[in-house]
């Protein structure tokens, strides 16, 4: 039978988008999809983002507090409020504030606030210094060295124990970032003292047949005051000799500081000492006729007039000047 024809259904016309244009079919082998509705968009919130309070106004309405931090200033303030605000010089062991002396304020440099008055010692301050550093010097080089040892090693130990007081104090009457004293001068401070304990230990069979000096004058400037310090006593210490030390007028506090914990640490009575003054006090200690050694870091100025002033007197003496980093060209 011939085949019938069947009717194809005519296409359906293409749907049209919103603005008129015609929609592209769909795909073969696809299935059109219906969108799905939009979801509704929530509802505004009443509270906004600014009504949440920051972390400064939690702590600006005290509902959280600062700790304190661990170079907190507050550390150094009391050791200086425990002695008035006001120093002497440190002569055999114990304070000395002789009357009639004038006073230095000793100033914070980064706001200029008080930190504490020091004296202004005269020839007589020196002399009773050096008397004891004398007398006392006479028994601490009898001492064997390892005796010697114990005593600067422990030293080391209780400067560590007081580590932060030394950073603090040190920021704050020198002025340098609280990073510098706490991670290099401090650390090197104790590495030193750790160190010439070690050679007294090894003076009597490495370094036989040397014998101290004795009484040693010792100037230190004001941009290292701890540090240069222990460069000096140290060694002198470690061989037998005794100190008479004289701070910059500056930056003294710190000089102070550490001979009231070498006391703390063992150390005998007159083996250190330290006088404080203007620049010119300093001439008079290395000038007085029983300090064996000057030891002198500061200005080449300074040191000339210091090498004027021993001269033909029989003194050692070590300048320490202003050219720090000198060399020579080979052509």
């Amino acid at each position: 039978a011939p085949a019938r024809a069947e009717k194809v259904p005519e296409a359906a016309a293409p749907a049209k988008e919103k603005n008129g244009a015609a929609a592209a079919p769909p795909t073969p082998g696809t299935v059109p999809v219906t969108p799905a509705p939009a979801a509704p968009k929530p509802a505004a919130s009443s509270a906004k983002k600014d009504d949440k309070p920051s972390i400064a106004d939690l702590f600006a309405a005290d509902v959280l507090e600062y700790g304190p931090a661990p170079e907190d200033g507050s550390v150094a303030h009391a050791w200086l409020e425990s002695h008035g605000r006001d120093f002497g010089h440190f002569v055999d062991g114990k304070w000395l504030k002789p009357d009639g002396r004038g006073r230095y304020t000793s100033r914070c440099p980064a706001d200029g606030t008080k930190l504490a008055d020091v004296c202004q010692g005269d020839a007589d301050d020196v002399e009773a210094a050096v008397s004891s550093a004398r007398a006392a010097q006479q028994k601490w080089a009898a001492l064997p060295g390892h005796a010697r040892a114990r005593v600067l090693y422990s030293i080391a130990r209780h400067v560590q124990k007081h580590a932060r007081l030394f950073a603090v104090l040190e920021s704050l009457d020198n002025g340098k970032p609280i990073r510098e004293t706490r991670d290099a001068d401090v650390e090197l401070v104790v590495r030193h003292l750790y160190h010439y304990a070690g050679w007294a230990e090894l003076m009597e069979t490495e370094m036989a047949g040397w014998k101290p000096v004795g009484v040693v004058g010792a100037i230190v400037p004001w941009n290292f005051p701890l540090m240069l310090l222990t460069w000096k006593v140290c060694p002198a210490l470690a061989a037998g000799n005794s100190v008479v030390l004289k701070p910059a007028t500056y930056t003294s506090l710190s000089a102070l500081l550490f001979a009231e914990v070498c006391k703390e640490a063992g150390l005998p009575d007159g083996v250190f000492n330290v006088v404080t003054g203007a620049g010119r006090f300093g001439s008079t200690l290395a000038c007085h006729p029983d300090v064996d050694k000057v030891a002198f870091t500061g200005s080449t100025g300074v040191g000339q007039l210091l090498r004027r002033a021993v001269a033909g007197s029989g003194k050692k003496i070590s300048l320490e000047l202003g050219g720090k980093s000198p060399f020579i060209v080979f052509d």
